[in-house]
Formats: structure tokens, sequence, C-alpha cells
């Protein structure tokens, strides 16, 4: 079993972070993994992407060119990035800061109104935690309390009262469905 996923949105939606919390729990479940990200200059802002393999088998390279996966956070990446996604594939898009709808229609369209379940829970930047609960829950690929524990590890100097939340967010992500 193999996965491709690509993370895509502007740089301050925790596009990378959202990648190495992938990676991280990929390497919990005992799983070979590779993580490439990828952002403009300009970092909060600007663009940013990140691509995911995780396997069971080993990896041969880090680049996705046609991910079986796409997490989209914002209006240009989903412009950019839905063409390349696998037919079958799976795109889950921020439906809060989206207002276009995907073109495809031989793919798996899920809209999660992200940006909305964070601001709900109290934090508009916690978006990023919610769509990775709707992929674990969509795809079995990582188990929810790996997402959790993972998120931890990448922000080991939050406070334990941001590492809840994350984990509330991941939650109503996993919920959603």
């Amino acid at each position: 079993m193999t996965k491709e996923v690509i993370v895509a949105g502007f740089g301050g939606q925790g596009i990378v972070s959202s990648g190495i919390i992938l990676a991280y729990a990929g390497m919990f479940e005992d799983r070979h993994v590779t993580f490439f990200p990828s952002y403009g200059a300009e970092m909060r802002g600007g663009t940013a992407n990140c691509s995911v393999v995780i396997s069971s088998s080993p990896v041969a390279s880090p680049i996705v060119a046609e991910p079986d996966v796409l997490i989209i956070m914002n209006e240009p990446s989903l412009l950019r990035f839905e063409p390349r996604l696998k037919p079958n594939g799976l795109l889950l898009y921020n439906k809060t800061l989206i207002k276009s709808e995907p073109k495809r229609s031989d793919i798996t369209i899920i809209p999660v109104p992200a940006n909305a379940i964070a601001e709900e829970l109290g934090q508009g930047r916690i978006a990023n935690m919610v769509m990775l609960g709707v992929l674990a829950k969509k795809t079995g690929i990582l188990q929810l309390a790996t997402l959790k524990k993972a998120q931890r590890i990448r922000y080991k100097k939050a406070s334990e009262e941001q590492l809840s939340l994350n984990d509330q967010a991941l939650e109503r992500g996993y919920s959603f469905l």
C-alpha cells in the first residue's frame, strides 16, 4: 500500500507542518515515508506545498507527480494541483476559503469547511488539523491516535492547551464524515 499526498495552500496555513505530521505519523506506524516541502521566499502568505509518500515498502523518490490525495487549503492551489490528481483520486478542499468548485468528475471530492470548524473551536489557524482528521477517516492510511502523537512531536514547544486544541481539531475532522 502506497499513498502519495500533496498538501497545498498559503504559507501560514500549516501546510509544511501538515506534511511533517503525516511523515511522523507514518514512521510511528512503521511505514516508509518521504517528505518534500516547497514554498515561496515570502513564506507566510506566499504559496506553499509539500509532498508526502507513505508506503508499506521502500519509497524510491520523494517527488509526487500524480498524487492519490490532495489536501487543498486555498483557491490558487486548487487551480494548480487539481489537474495533477490521479483518476479516482481523493480531493479534500477547504470549502471555507475556496469559492469555486473543482472541475473534475473522475475523482472523489470532499468539501470541508475547515476554517469554519477551526473558528468554532476558537482558532482559525488549526484548519490544517481539521483536514488531517478528515484524511485519516476517509483513507484509513493513518490512525487518529498516531496523528495526535505526531502533532505533539511537531509542535513540541506548544502549550498543552494548544496541543489539546489541535487534538480537538483532528477529532472534529475525523467525525466530519
